[in-house]
Order: C-alpha cells, then sequence, then structure tokens
C-alpha cells in the first residue's frame, strides 16, 4: 500500500474538482454555541493592537471556531495547535462550534470580534470563515478547509490574501471523485449527491462533479438538504441510484452513520470527499489530509504572531497532492467488491467500531 503527503502550494482560480470538508460523526440537538478553554496560560489584554506575545509570559490569545464538530475538521485544530507547539508558542486557544447553525456562526463570529483580546482567529470551514469576515475587519483571521475561498469572496484571487484573512483551501484538481467511483464500481451510470443547498462549499463541488462526470458517461442526481432532520427523505428520493458520493458538505457529513446505514441496507456504495470520513464506513475518497491543511495553517499563524509577518502578504494555498484512502470492508458490506488494481495504489483502512 501506499500514502501521499499532503503538499501545499499557491493555485490559480479554475474550475476544479474538490475533495476534502467533512468527517463523520452524529450530530448534536444542541443549537446553543459551545466553548472551551485550552492553553499553558490566559490573557489580561485588555484592548486590541498589534502586539509581541508568544513568550514565555505573555500567552498569545486565538480564538477558533467551527461550524460543527466531525473528526476531519478537528484534524485541522489538531494540525494548527501541534504547529504551534512545536515552535515553543505559548498561547491560549478559545474553540467554539456552531453546532450546524448559521445563526450560532454569526453569534460566535461576532463575539470574537467584540472582545479585544484575541490576536488571532481560526475559522475552520467556509460557513465560519464567512461569518468571521464579516464581523471582524482589523485582526488576522485565517480560514482552513474553506472549499474555494475566491469563489466565497473571502480573498480577491488565489494570489492575494483579503485585508486580514488568508488560509488554507481544500480544494483540488487532482481528486476525480467521479472517475474514483467508476474505478470501484465499472457499472456506475448515476451518482446521487447529498449536499446542503445553504454550504456554499457544497455547490461550488456539485457544480465540479457535474463537469466531471458529463466526460466520464455519468450522470449527476443531486439532492439538496437545509438540515439534517431532512436525510430521510433525501435518502429515499435517490432510491434507484448506483452510488452515492458525498462532498464536504458539514450538515451532510456530521450524519454520515444514517447515510451510511441506508446504502448497506439498500447496496448502494456511499463515497466520500474526506479522508476522515473513510474510516466511519464509506467505500474510498482521493483527497487531502485535513491535520496538513491544519499544520500549513498552523505555520502561517506563527509567521504573523512571531515573525510580525502582515497577514495581507500571506497568499492563500491549496493542496496539489492527494491520498487515496480505500476501506474494502465497507465496500463488502455494501454489497461491492474492489478490484485488486485498485485496492493496491492506495491506503487500506478498517472501519471503526462505535464506542
Amino acid at each position: 500500500m501506499k500514502s501521499r503527503r499532503l503538499a501545499l502550494a499557491g493555485i490559480t482560480a479554475v474550475a476544479a474538482l474538490s475533495l476534502g470538508l467533512a468527517g463523520c460523526s452524529t450530530p448534536t440537538t444542541s443549537t446553543t454555541p459551545t466553548t472551551s478553554t485550552s492553553s499553558s496560560a490566559s490573557s489580561t489584554a485588555t484592548g486590541w493592537q498589534p502586539r509581541d506575545c508568544g513568550g514565555a509570559d505573555n500567552p498569545c490569545v486565538i480564538g477558533s471556531a467551527v461550524i460543527v464538530s466531525h473528526p476531519a475538521l478537528q484534524a485541522v485544530q489538531d494540525g494548527f495547535e501541534a504547529v504551534l507547539k512545536e515552535q515553543g508558542v505559548n498561547y491560549t486557544m478559545v474553540s467554539q462550534n456552531a453546532q450546524g447553525e448559521s445563526s450560532n456562526a454569526a453569534t460566535i463570529a461576532s463575539g470574537f470580534a467584540a472582545d479585544p483580546k484575541y490576536d488571532l482567529f481560526l475559522a475552520i470551514s467556509t460557513p465560519i470563515a464567512l461569518a468571521m469576515a464579516q464581523a471582524e475587519k482589523d485582526r488576522p483571521i485565517l480560514f482552513s478547509a474553506v472549499t474555494d475561498p475566491v469563489d466565497a469572496q473571502l480573498v480577491p484571487s488565489w494570489d492575494q490574501a483579503g485585508g486580514n484573512i488568508t488560509g488554507t483551501s481544500d480544494l483540488n484538481p487532482e481528486a476525480r471523485p467521479v472517475e474514483l467511483v467508476k474505478e470501484a464500481k465499472p457499472s456506475v451510470k448515476t451518482i446521487g449527491v447529498l449536499y446542503n443547498s445553504s454550504e456554499q462549499n457544497s455547490i461550488v463541488q456539485l457544480n465540479a462533479f457535474q463537469t466531471e462526470a458529463a466526460t466520464q458517461g455519468v450522470t449527476i442526481k443531486p439532492q439538496p438538504i437545509t438540515q439534517a432532520s431532512d436525510l430521510g427523505v433525501a435518502l429515499a428520493a435517490l432510491a434507484g441510484v448506483d452510488a452515492i458520493l458525498v462532498p464536504t458538505d458539514n450538515t451532510v457529513v456530521a450524519a454520515i452513520a444514517q447515510v451510511v446505514s441506508w446504502g448497506q441496507e439498500n447496496s448502494v456504495p456511499v463515497f466520500c470527499a474526506d479522508t476522515s470520513t473513510v474510516s466511519k464506513g464509506t467505500v474510498a475518497t482521493r483527497g487531502p489530509s485535513y491535520n496538513d491543511l491544519g499544520r500549513a495553517t498552523g505555520d502561517m499563524a506563527v509567521r504573523i504572531l512571531v515573525n510580525h509577518v502582515d497577514v495581507k502578504t500571506i497568499k492563500p494555498i491549496a493542496p496539489t497532492n492527494t491520498e487515496l484512502i480505500i476501506n474494502p470492508d465497507a465496500a463488502k458490506a455494501f454489497g461491492l467488491t474492489l478490484p485488486d488494481t485498485l485496492v493496491s495504489q492506495g491506503t487500506v483502512v478498517k472501519t471503526e467500531t462505535a464506542q
């Protein structure tokens, strides 16, 4: 088996396939923003201005937020914090979770922007990045796991940061998700795509899936939802498709167990767009490492907080390499046997046992 590590570099704005924004835990029923704090020290800042921080007696204060909790987004934050720790940066991290609600994202962003103690903000996912960019216009914001920051108008181009925002994207033109589904199941003719119609990142991917499908002789059947409770009806509407492809959609990925269960019951294999969901029972993906996305974002944070590089001089970056992750046991649970030639190209994982 072989696995390729993520390499990151600037790319030009092109219509490209995207794999990656999602993970795989069941959604929480709470709609109240949740907060956790982790650090070796606390901040006593009473007002904001660019300052030296990160030393033994002067921690940097970072506000981090995700749209919903799932493994891919957690991997971003883990990679981000790993870099800060490796570089010896003393920091306080305040983490918030919007629980999948856009109204909560706006509340979190407004709360961060109103508090002068923060030196930098980490916005993980497109909805959170959009909310933070709207609320905070001065202090540096780093986004990660944003599919197309140019299309989302977070940055003006792939060659230029926004006024106070830049970061890392999971857009990857080498992912070729429809081709991967066809490699795994050569007889595929129709692929259902579940997505939240309010997630801009998912619309970008759906359009890319449809463009690729036209070259592969495959039909895409889009199935939008507006909230997790719509999944049951949406899945029933996909009866008769040959496979399901889940983009990096936070709403769907957070409920991936329900999608996998339906697929198993109906012998419809489920493929995903990020590496974290394969061990949750999907068949395969070809995409970037979210931990590496977080690490690249952490490198940016060190440059800003420690080396005093102006955020507006840091270009957004996206992955130029992919990892092929395959779960043959999950494929069998859908009634699908993967070709040996495909399995031999990737890293094999097993479905994690529920705790």
